[in-house]
């Protein structure tokens, strides 16, 4: 018998920082701030790449995609967290705890996927650019995006649908401030190491593939950039394309740190801080990151904050 016993339909108790109470105000500021942060940020970029028509590029495609994921991703998150640090009840239903497993781990795995088919397109613009808007058409895009999308919900609907089905023995107590697979595993009153087996093989699926392939591309990318002899031209290929590496590193850094070390060495208070980073402060990075080091989107963002690009668009 799994999660529908009685037990765990009354919902469960997040531990969260309770540990540390002196330490709620300030995470209460931090996770709205960054909050916040991430919906102005992510929602600029998505109105930005649908009115100006010089981003209307597969970059900037692929960056709406990922801007929309991270103002998802934090909003299933969120809210939540916000209640539970502001409140002395710390709790969460058992359907919107199935709610936020299901819906954070879909867009996690989605963005391990779009993260690397970026790199794809970066490595196309630069390795082969009289062949890009060919290679890159809007299709190829498309199926490209909903590729990504596809295989996170994949990976949700089986690697969650399978944690759910460990009985819990009514312990209702979670170590975490979300719901995730490694806290809700160690609920589990039964051996847990098919299911380890599974989140390592997924983990190596989704964070490891992903990343080797990057890198393999900005290898290729940085060998064409040097050929370049151009100065400006081969500022601008190292200014984009380090743009992304950079989200690169900070977002699989981090989950890495959480997914793919030995369980015995998990610090679970560490492992709440890089969680807290992960999944509040990462998805403001990804704008700011690109808008702050990219000429076009600069632009776009003076017509629009002087009211051209509306007037371009009506």
């Amino acid at each position: 018998m799994g999660w529908t016993n009685t037990s765990s339909l009354e919902g469960f108790i997040l531990l969260g920082f309770s540990e540390h109470p002196q330490l709620e105000s300030v995470l209460f500021i931090f996770v709205l701030f960054f909050y916040l942060l991430t919906l102005v940020g992510n929602f600029t970029i998505m109105i930005l790449s649908y009115l100006e028509s010089s981003l209307h590029t597969p970059m900037y495609f692929f960056l709406s995609n990922l801007s929309f994921l991270d103002l998802c991703f934090t909003t299933s998150l969120a809210p939540q967290t916000l209640v539970n640090l502001r409140g002395p009840e710390k709790t969460i239903t058992y359907g919107g705890c199935v709610v936020q497993l299901y819906v954070s781990l879909a867009l996690g795995s989605t963005e391990c996927i779009l993260l690397a088919v970026m790199a794809l397109d970066r490595y196309v613009a630069v390795c082969k650019p009289l062949h890009y808007v060919v290679i890159m058409n809007p299709r190829v895009c498309q199926q490209l995006a909903s590729l990504s999308w596809l295989s996170g919900l994949a990976n949700s609907l089986i690697h969650a649908t399978f944690t759910l089905q460990l009985p819990l023995c009514g312990n209702r107590k979670l170590d975490h401030f979300i719901c995730e697979v490694p806290a809700l595993l160690k609920l589990a009153c039964v051996d847990t190491t098919v299911n380890e087996l599974v989140l390592f093989i997924v983990s190596i699926l989704f964070l490891i593939i992903p990343p080797t392939l990057i890198l393999i591309s900005y290898g290729f990318i940085t060998q064409a950039v040097l050929r370049i002899k151009s100065v400006e031209a081969r500022h601008k290929a190292f200014s984009t394309c380090s743009s992304h590496l950079t989200v690169v590193v900070i977002f699989y850094g981090t989950i890495i740190y959480m997914y793919l070390q030995p369980s015995d060495s998990y610090a679970q208070d560490q492992g709440k801080f890089i969680s807290l980073f992960y999944t509040m402060v990462t998805p403001t990075l990804n704008p700011l990151i690109y808008t702050l080091r990219n000429k076009d989107v600069k632009e776009a963002l003076k017509k629009l904050f002087s009211g051209k690009l509306c007037t371009l668009r009506t």
